[in-house]
C-alpha cells in the first residue's frame, strides 16, 4: 500500500469514525490537522462544511474525472442564467468584439501577466462534454472549448506560498478554488461553446468550467485571476460570493 493511500484511509477513517462518535468538532480539528479548512468554515454549519470538504478533498486527491459524454448526449435546450453586465465598460468591449478585452493574473506569481483572448487560443486547447448542475434543480450537458487553467497557472508561475486561485467578473461576483481544482485537467478557461464562440449568456469573453462542482462556481464573464494565500481580505473572507447569500463556497458533486 502506498504512502499516500495510506495517509488517506487513515485521515477518511478518522474523520467517519469521529463523526459518528465524538461528534462532528473533533472531525474538524482532525481536518485542521490535515491543512482541510475550508474558509466559510465559521457559523453553524461550518464544521459540517469542513468534513464535506475534507472527506472529498481525501478522496478525490488524485484527479478524479467529471464523467464526461458523447455528442449525441448535448442537451438541445440549454438555459441561460442571468443577463450580461450592463456596464458601460463591459457594453464597449462587447460592441467591439472584446479585441480590447484582457484577463489579468496577477498576485503569487513569478511573472504577471494580461492575456488577451487571442493569446489565450494560442495555448493548447481542450474540449470536453460534461454536464453542468444548477444549484437551484436544472442541469444540461454541453460542450465546452477552452485552454486548461493549469496551463496558464504554469506560465505565469505559481508561487510556493500560494493556497487559492481567485476569479473576478465583470459583474462583480466573484469566487474562488483551491489548488487541486484549479490545476484539474478538466478545469477550463472556456472561450467555446457546442462548436461556436461562448455565447453571451453563456459568459462570453471567458468563463470559468469547474466540472467537478456546481455551476455557479464556473465563473463568467471573467475579468481577473489573483493568486494568493489568504481570502481573508476579500469581501467577507468566505471564499467566494456564494456564501454570503447562503451557498457553499467548496460545492463539490
Amino acid at each position: 500500500m502506498s504512502n499516500g493511500l495510506s495517509r488517506r484511509r487513515l485521515i477518511t477513517s478518522g474523520l467517519a469514525a469521529a463523526a459518528g462518535a465524538s461528534g462532528l468538532v473533533y472531525s474538524a480539528r482532525l481536518a485542521s490537522r490535515h491543512g482541510l479548512i475550508p474558509p466559510d468554515n465559521g457559523g453553524i454549519w461550518g464544521v459540517g462544511e469542513t468534513l464535506t470538504y475534507a472527506a472529498q478533498r481525501i478522496l478525490t486527491s488524485h484527479h478524479s474525472l467529471a464523467r464526461e459524454f458523447h455528442r449525441s448526449q448535448i442537451s438541445r435546450v440549454i438555459p441561460v442564467n442571468g443577463e450580461p453586465p450592463k456596464t458601460e465598460p463591459f457594453a464597449h468591449l462587447s460592441r467591439d468584439g472584446f479585441v480590447d478585452w484582457r484577463l489579468k493574473v496577477d498576485g503569487l506569481v513569478a511573472r504577471p501577466a494580461s492575456f488577451s483572448l487571442d493569446q489565450l487560443k494560442r495555448f493548447r486547447s481542450r474540449t470536453q462534454i460534461t454536464h453542468q448542475a444548477c444549484e437551484e434543480g436544472w442541469s444540461f450537458i454541453a460542450e465546452w472549448t477552452g485552454v486548461p487553467l493549469s496551463t496558464v497557472l504554469n506560465f505565469v508561475g505559481v508561487g510556493s506560498r500560494a493556497r487559492y486561485i481567485v476569479f473576478f467578473a465583470f459583474d462583480d461576483f466573484w469566487d474562488s478554488l483551491d489548488l487541486a481544482d484549479a490545476f484539474h485537467p478538466q478545469t477550463l478557461l472556456t472561450y467555446g461553446m457546442n462548436g461556436e464562440e461562448l455565447p453571451a449568456g453563456h459568459g462570453a469573453p471567458l468563463r470559468l468550467r469547474v466540472a467537478r462542482q456546481l455551476g455557479y462556481k464556473s465563473v463568467k464573464y471573467l475579468s481577473h485571476i489573483l493568486v494568493t494565500n489568504t481570502l481573508k481580505h476579500i469581501g467577507k473572507g468566505l471564499g467566494s460570493g456564494a456564501p454570503e447569500v447562503g451557498y457553499s463556497w467548496y460545492a463539490g458533486i
